[in-house]
């Protein structure tokens, strides 16, 4: 397990980026690329090193994990242009994905173009199909590269693909005691992922150590889509398990979580991030795998 060392210096690394909301955090984001990393064959695990390191991007430090927050550090960097391609709000109300992603626009001849109004699913669906493709330019790929090592974090984060009106719960207060408070969103994000461990390597590690055959076989089955489809049931079933107001406003009180809300939510977290990170080992090889001299 020694190719999981690093998760924590990524991780501390990273603090000095520009944070604006991440989907899951940087731990998340870190822990899912660190599960990824130790499942690659050598073999593609060089190809992602060999890409990565034709790239010289200073938002975040070029190694995998830590690229693998570049895509939320480049949208908060002023580029709210991909901003649409990090979730699909699909509503509680009526569960359209057509809808959510926007009638499904047709993409740009460069993934990294656009169009700006695309679901996460169109986006991750396209980026993987570049990282595949042996005609996408050395440039072309480096994103591509990116934005999966991203995106497919972000498509297992319950409030990045259901909403209830309410922009994936950004704008449900929530009361954390002790005069504290938060959104829902970030509480997925960032509160419940710290709270499974505070040293990144031996949390990755543990993760990982979790991950039967059986299951990984299970998990890599069906498609970006259907992952998606997966993620909304559990926003419905845990994630808006309890009432919440279906708007936005800003001078609504913060709510209490309900009795046994973080005991039911914590087991959920550590399920999508092992999920996440077979899943995004499995993409990599399926991308990478026949290249050669990537």
């Amino acid at each position: 397990m020694k190719f999981l060392t690093g998760a924590a210096t990524a991780l501390a690394l990273s603090a000095a980026m520009p944070s604006p909301a991440l989907a899951w955090g940087a731990e998340g984001h870190i822990l899912i690329a660190a599960i990824a990393r130790a499942r690659l064959t050598p073999e593609t695990r060089a190809k992602v090193d060999a890409i990565l390191a034709q790239d010289h991007d200073s938002l975040t430090p070029p190694d995998m994990l830590s690229r693998a927050t570049w895509a939320d550090a480049w949208r908060g960097a002023g580029h709210r242009e991909t901003a649409e391609w990090h979730f699909v709000d699909i509503e509680l109300d009526h569960p359209d994905v057509d809808a959510a992603c926007f009638g499904h626009p047709a993409a740009a001849t460069l993934a990294s173009a656009g169009p700006a109004d695309a679901c996460i699913i169109d986006r991750l669906t396209q980026f993987s199909a570049e990282l595949a493709a042996t005609e996408t330019s050395p440039a072309e790929r480096i994103l591509a590269l990116k934005y999966v090592l991203h995106l497919v974090g972000d498509l297992h984060q319950p409030l990045h693909v259901a909403d209830n009106h309410d922009h994936g719960g950004n704008c449900v207060h929530i009361s954390l005691g002790d005069q504290r408070t938060a959104n829902l969103h970030g509480y997925w994000d960032t509160i419940v992922v710290r709270e499974l461990g505070d040293k990144p390597d031996a949390l990755a590690a543990q993760l990982e150590a979790e991950i039967t055959p059986a299951l990984a076989a299970s998990w890599i089955q069906g498609d970006v889509s259907r992952w998606a489809e997966q993620t909304h049931a559990l926003a419905v079933s845990t994630a808006y398990s309890f009432h919440t107001s279906p708007r936005c406003e800003r001078d609504d009180p913060p709510v209490d979580l309900p009795k046994g809300y973080d005991a039911a939510a914590r087991p959920v977290v550590r399920l999508q991030i092992e999920r996440a990170g077979v899943r995004l080992a499995a993409l990599l090889e399926r991308d990478l795998g026949p290249l050669s001299g990537a």
